[in-house]
């Protein structure tokens, strides 16, 4: 029987048992003695190698997920483009993968190492795709699985794009616990792994990432064995990081040294995640901004003392599209190509639209995943949610969305029209960040402090050394 005291304040001090217990992993054999960490031996020694990952994934059916091109969708863009512009868009399709989306490639990898390392189940607290990879890829390994969703506000009220995934983890055979937004989740999530002693299936480890590196390794050799290159671009629908991440590692490691990578996010801009108030009042659960910029500007904030996805570290590009266009995007695919596909993956595809009309003809832009599309997750359950919370919906032009109070459905495609995000600004709230999470000033760095912090930011010393100089200002 646990002795242990389980309210709140108690079960908070010692999370970092409770994790390390979870994890068969201790991150303290990485830290640095000041600010950073090894990442790339951490990815090395405790995730596994990319054909490791091919192997096991290859097990469990997961991956080697069909390219296409949309022929329909792709005249289009030429008749929107001007002369010699236009790129070809292409789209990697991951709802081909057992559950319908690419978190089955990070699910496959969690739960290989939960059963290698003998845990007699998985828990993960998501309310998105990767709790139904998780109990499907459980299923494979004969592993048991519990789900910890946000899926409510404080009216009983549940978004239904989370209640559709619910009841895919359901399906699945999971054990899903639904909790009200807020504070609990994380306690909730702790608890269980307290009692049950189950492996923590995080989206966050080394272990998930590795998964997505297989991804990235894919889009490139498709690419090359047909189109006898590499993409010059791929478009990643950005949220907590490890897509971006896992991607471009994986692009890498094909060679693709050269291939941007373009994040996209929907703006929610001004809709706060865990407000009980704001929780309703946005129709897209992951991709968004609410997601994008606090993960970017500090990565550390998940349930692993590190987390292995580090997406300041490998964009060159960030870029919004608005609700929308997103679910202008959305029909675009299923009227023009026949393809119906859920809104994460559209966000991306929103985003190629736009960009693909900056690039030379003979240029080659990737939509690097799409997702299974159901119910809830449908744009009219979206919409007719969205109007019963008093969202004003209406044609016109998208730069008149207001998120959480207005979203407007472009009346042409020439309007779907990316916003860029300051990079420079989402580094500088980095740093910013460091600096009040370690208690630091800008003077007491180490010269290996800033060298990791030129790697998070993807930049180099001399910059660091100048951002440094301001802040002292």
């Amino acid at each position: 029987m646990n002795s242990k005291k389980t309210d709140y304040k108690s079960v908070m001090d010692r999370k970092g048992e409770i994790i390390k217990a979870a994890s068969g992993l201790d991150y303290n054999q990485f830290e640095f003695s000041g600010i950073g960490f090894d990442y790339e031996g951490m990815m090395e020694k405790a995730g596994y190698s990319l054909e490791e990952a091919i192997k096991i994934q290859s097990q469990t059916n997961v991956g080697n997920t069909p390219m296409i091109e949309p022929d329909n969708i792709n005249l289009l863009v030429k008749k929107l483009s001007k002369s010699g512009y236009g790129a070809k868009i292409l789209i990697k399709d991951e709802a081909a993968n057992p559950s319908g989306s690419f978190k089955d490639r990070r699910a496959s990898i969690s739960v290989y190492h939960a059963k290698k390392l003998g845990y007699e189940g998985v828990i993960a607290a998501t309310s998105g795709n990767y709790g139904a990879a998780v109990a499907s890829q459980a299923n494979k390994k004969g592993l048991k699985c519990i789900i910890v969703q946000e899926t409510y506000d404080s009216r009983g009220f549940g978004q239904p794009e989370i209640v559709e995934k619910g009841r895919a983890c359901e399906a699945y055979g999971a054990e899903v616990h639904q909790l009200t937004v807020g504070p609990e989740l994380f306690y909730v999530f702790l608890l269980l792994l307290e009692e049950t002693g189950y492996f923590n299936a995080s989206l966050y480890t080394p272990f998930g990432v590795a998964g997505i590196e297989t991804l990235g390794y894919e889009v490139a050799m498709d690419v090359k064995t047909k189109y006898g290159k590499f993409p010059e671009v791929v478009v990643i629908t950005h949220a907590g990081g490890g897509n971006v991440t896992g991607t471009n590692r994986g692009l890498l490691k094909a060679g693709a040294n050269d291939t941007k990578i373009i994040a996209a996010s929907v703006d929610l801009t001004g809709l706060h995640m865990a407000s009980d108030l704001d929780f309703n009042r946005k129709s897209f659960t992951t991709g968004h901004t609410g997601f994008g910029f606090p993960f970017a500007t500090w990565p550390d904030r998940v349930d692993v003392p590190r987390n292995a996805a580090r997406a300041l570290r490998y964009m060159d590009r960030y870029v919004t599209v608005t609700q929308g266009e997103v679910f202008y995007a959305t029909e675009m695919l299923a009227q023009l190509e026949g393809i119906e596909r859920g809104p994460a993956g559209n966000c991306s595809l929103a985003a190629a639209v736009s960009i693909a009309q900056e690039m030379p003809d003979d240029n080659i832009i990737v939509v690097q995943e799409t997702e299974y599309t159901g119910a809830g997750k449908h744009p009219t359950a979206q919409l007719t949610f969205a109007k019963k919370q008093g969202v004003e919906i209406y044609r016109g032009d998208p730069s008149e969305n207001i998120p959480g109070r207005r979203i407007v459905i472009p009346e042409h495609p020439s309007q779907i029209r990316v916003k860029e995000v300051d990079l420079d600004r989402i580094r500088k709230s980095y740093v910013r960040n460091t600096f009040k999470n370690y208690n630091i000033k800008p003077q007491d760095l180490t010269e290996q402090d800033i060298d990791f912090l030129s790697e998070e930011t993807n930049t180099n010393i001399n910059y660091v050394k100048k951002l440094l100089k301001e802040f002292k200002n």
